[in-house]
């Protein structure tokens, strides 16, 4: 049972952080950029699950190898094809948006995989996964699950203005950054609103399907809203800071968090990396695809942005740049001071 389970442990040094991303249709640039920034950032060695459909596929590892040594040899990729192990494939497929309803079916899959890190294709590291990836170590002895709110102010949200089914909390979750212990959720018997008793993982995956998907809107999201509704005491939330999103600035400056650490993830739903409604979240998104890899990150993505962010001052999001660039800035200085502590060090051998 989970509340028998000790702990989960910190992954030792040696072992890499799992980071899975689930690409289908013509979303082919967005998770390599989410990947730039994973590997730009972060310390230890990351194992990349990439689950895509075939047409997506070489041309995702084409473009992964064209990344400089230095960097490939940071990660080691998997690459795995688009499977649904129970119900309908199709009508997984295809509920909300194309191949999304994949993340639910991760602890089946990955098997040999002890935890993971799953992000939605539109989502920044501003920040080393590896400061993520430590919240595990603050898990209770049930919790088997870490997201964020879907809002943080109720009366604005949109599961407490109009959800028809059970929903987490006061507001909702946002599914789009979801740490998971995967062994965790394998072995637990989750309470539900099907049966008296309980139900594993996979049992219950289709026939909660079933049961609501003529009152969800927002797919697989809903869904795990309704598994945390009956099973609260198996959630982590995280700050909004881990999971950033245009909500939290364009109704004012609403995540407590980021405007004192500055954002830890960004988040760019609702497109807003391809159109002008959010030009901050596109500055960001631009600076990270367009950072040749081995130059300096300060001359050649810091400096970009700052100057980006001017341009945006007139906008409700523009208003906050400390928000935006506080903890990004702070990560490359880490980068950067580790990179001459290795150089002087390597120096100081000869």
């Amino acid at each position: 049972k989970l509340g028998e389970q000790k702990h989960p442990k910190e992954p030792s040094s040696l072992q890499c952080m799992h980071l899975a991303v689930v690409a289908c249709g013509d979303r082919l640039e967005e998770p390599l950029i989410m990947l730039k920034s994973a590997v730009l950032f972060s310390n230890r060695r990351l194992c990349f699950h990439i689950f895509a459909e075939d047409s997506l596929k070489p041309e995702f590892e084409k473009k992964l190898k064209e990344w400089p040594s230095s960097y490939t040899k940071k990660f080691e990729s998997n690459f795995y094809p688009i499977t649904f192990s129970v119900g309908n494939a199709q009508e997984w497929k295809k509920l909300f948006k194309p191949c999304a309803a994949q993340r639910l079916f991760l602890p089946v899959i990955l098997k040999d995989v002890d935890s993971l890190l799953y992000v939605d294709t539109d989502v920044l590291f501003l920040r080393p996964i590896d400061d993520i990836w430590h919240l595990l170590r603050e898990f209770n002895s049930t919790q088997l699950a870490a997201m964020a709110p879907e809002h943080e102010v109720p009366r604005i949200g949109w599961y407490s203005r109009f959800a028809r089914h059970p929903y987490y909390g006061s507001t909702g979750l946002n599914s789009g950054v979801m740490l998971m212990n995967l062994t965790r959720i394998r072995s637990a018997q989750f309470k539900n609103s099907l049966i008296p008793g309980g139900l594993t993982w996979e049992e219950m995956l289709y026939p909660l399907y079933q049961k609501y998907k003529n009152y969800i809107t927002w797919g697989d999201q809903d869904l795990l809203n309704i598994i945390f509704y009956f099973n609260p005491e198996c959630l982590y939330v995280f700050p909004c800071q881990w999971n950033y999103r245009p909500d939290h600035c364009m109704y004012g400056s609403n995540c407590r968090g980021a405007e004192q650490e500055g954002v830890s993830i960004l988040h760019g739903n609702r497109g807003v990396y391809h159109d002008d409604k959010q030009p901050t979240f596109k500055a960001l998104y631009e600076v990270i695809r367009d950072f040749p890899f081995e130059d300096n990150l300060f001359q050649s993505l810091y400096y970009p942005l700052q100057s980006k962010f001017l341009d945006t001052v007139h906008t409700l999001c523009g208003r906050i740049p400390q928000v935006f660039l506080k903890q990004i800035e702070k990560t490359m200085k880490k980068v950067y001071e580790n990179r001459v502590i290795v150089y002087l060090g390597a120096n100081h051998r000869y």
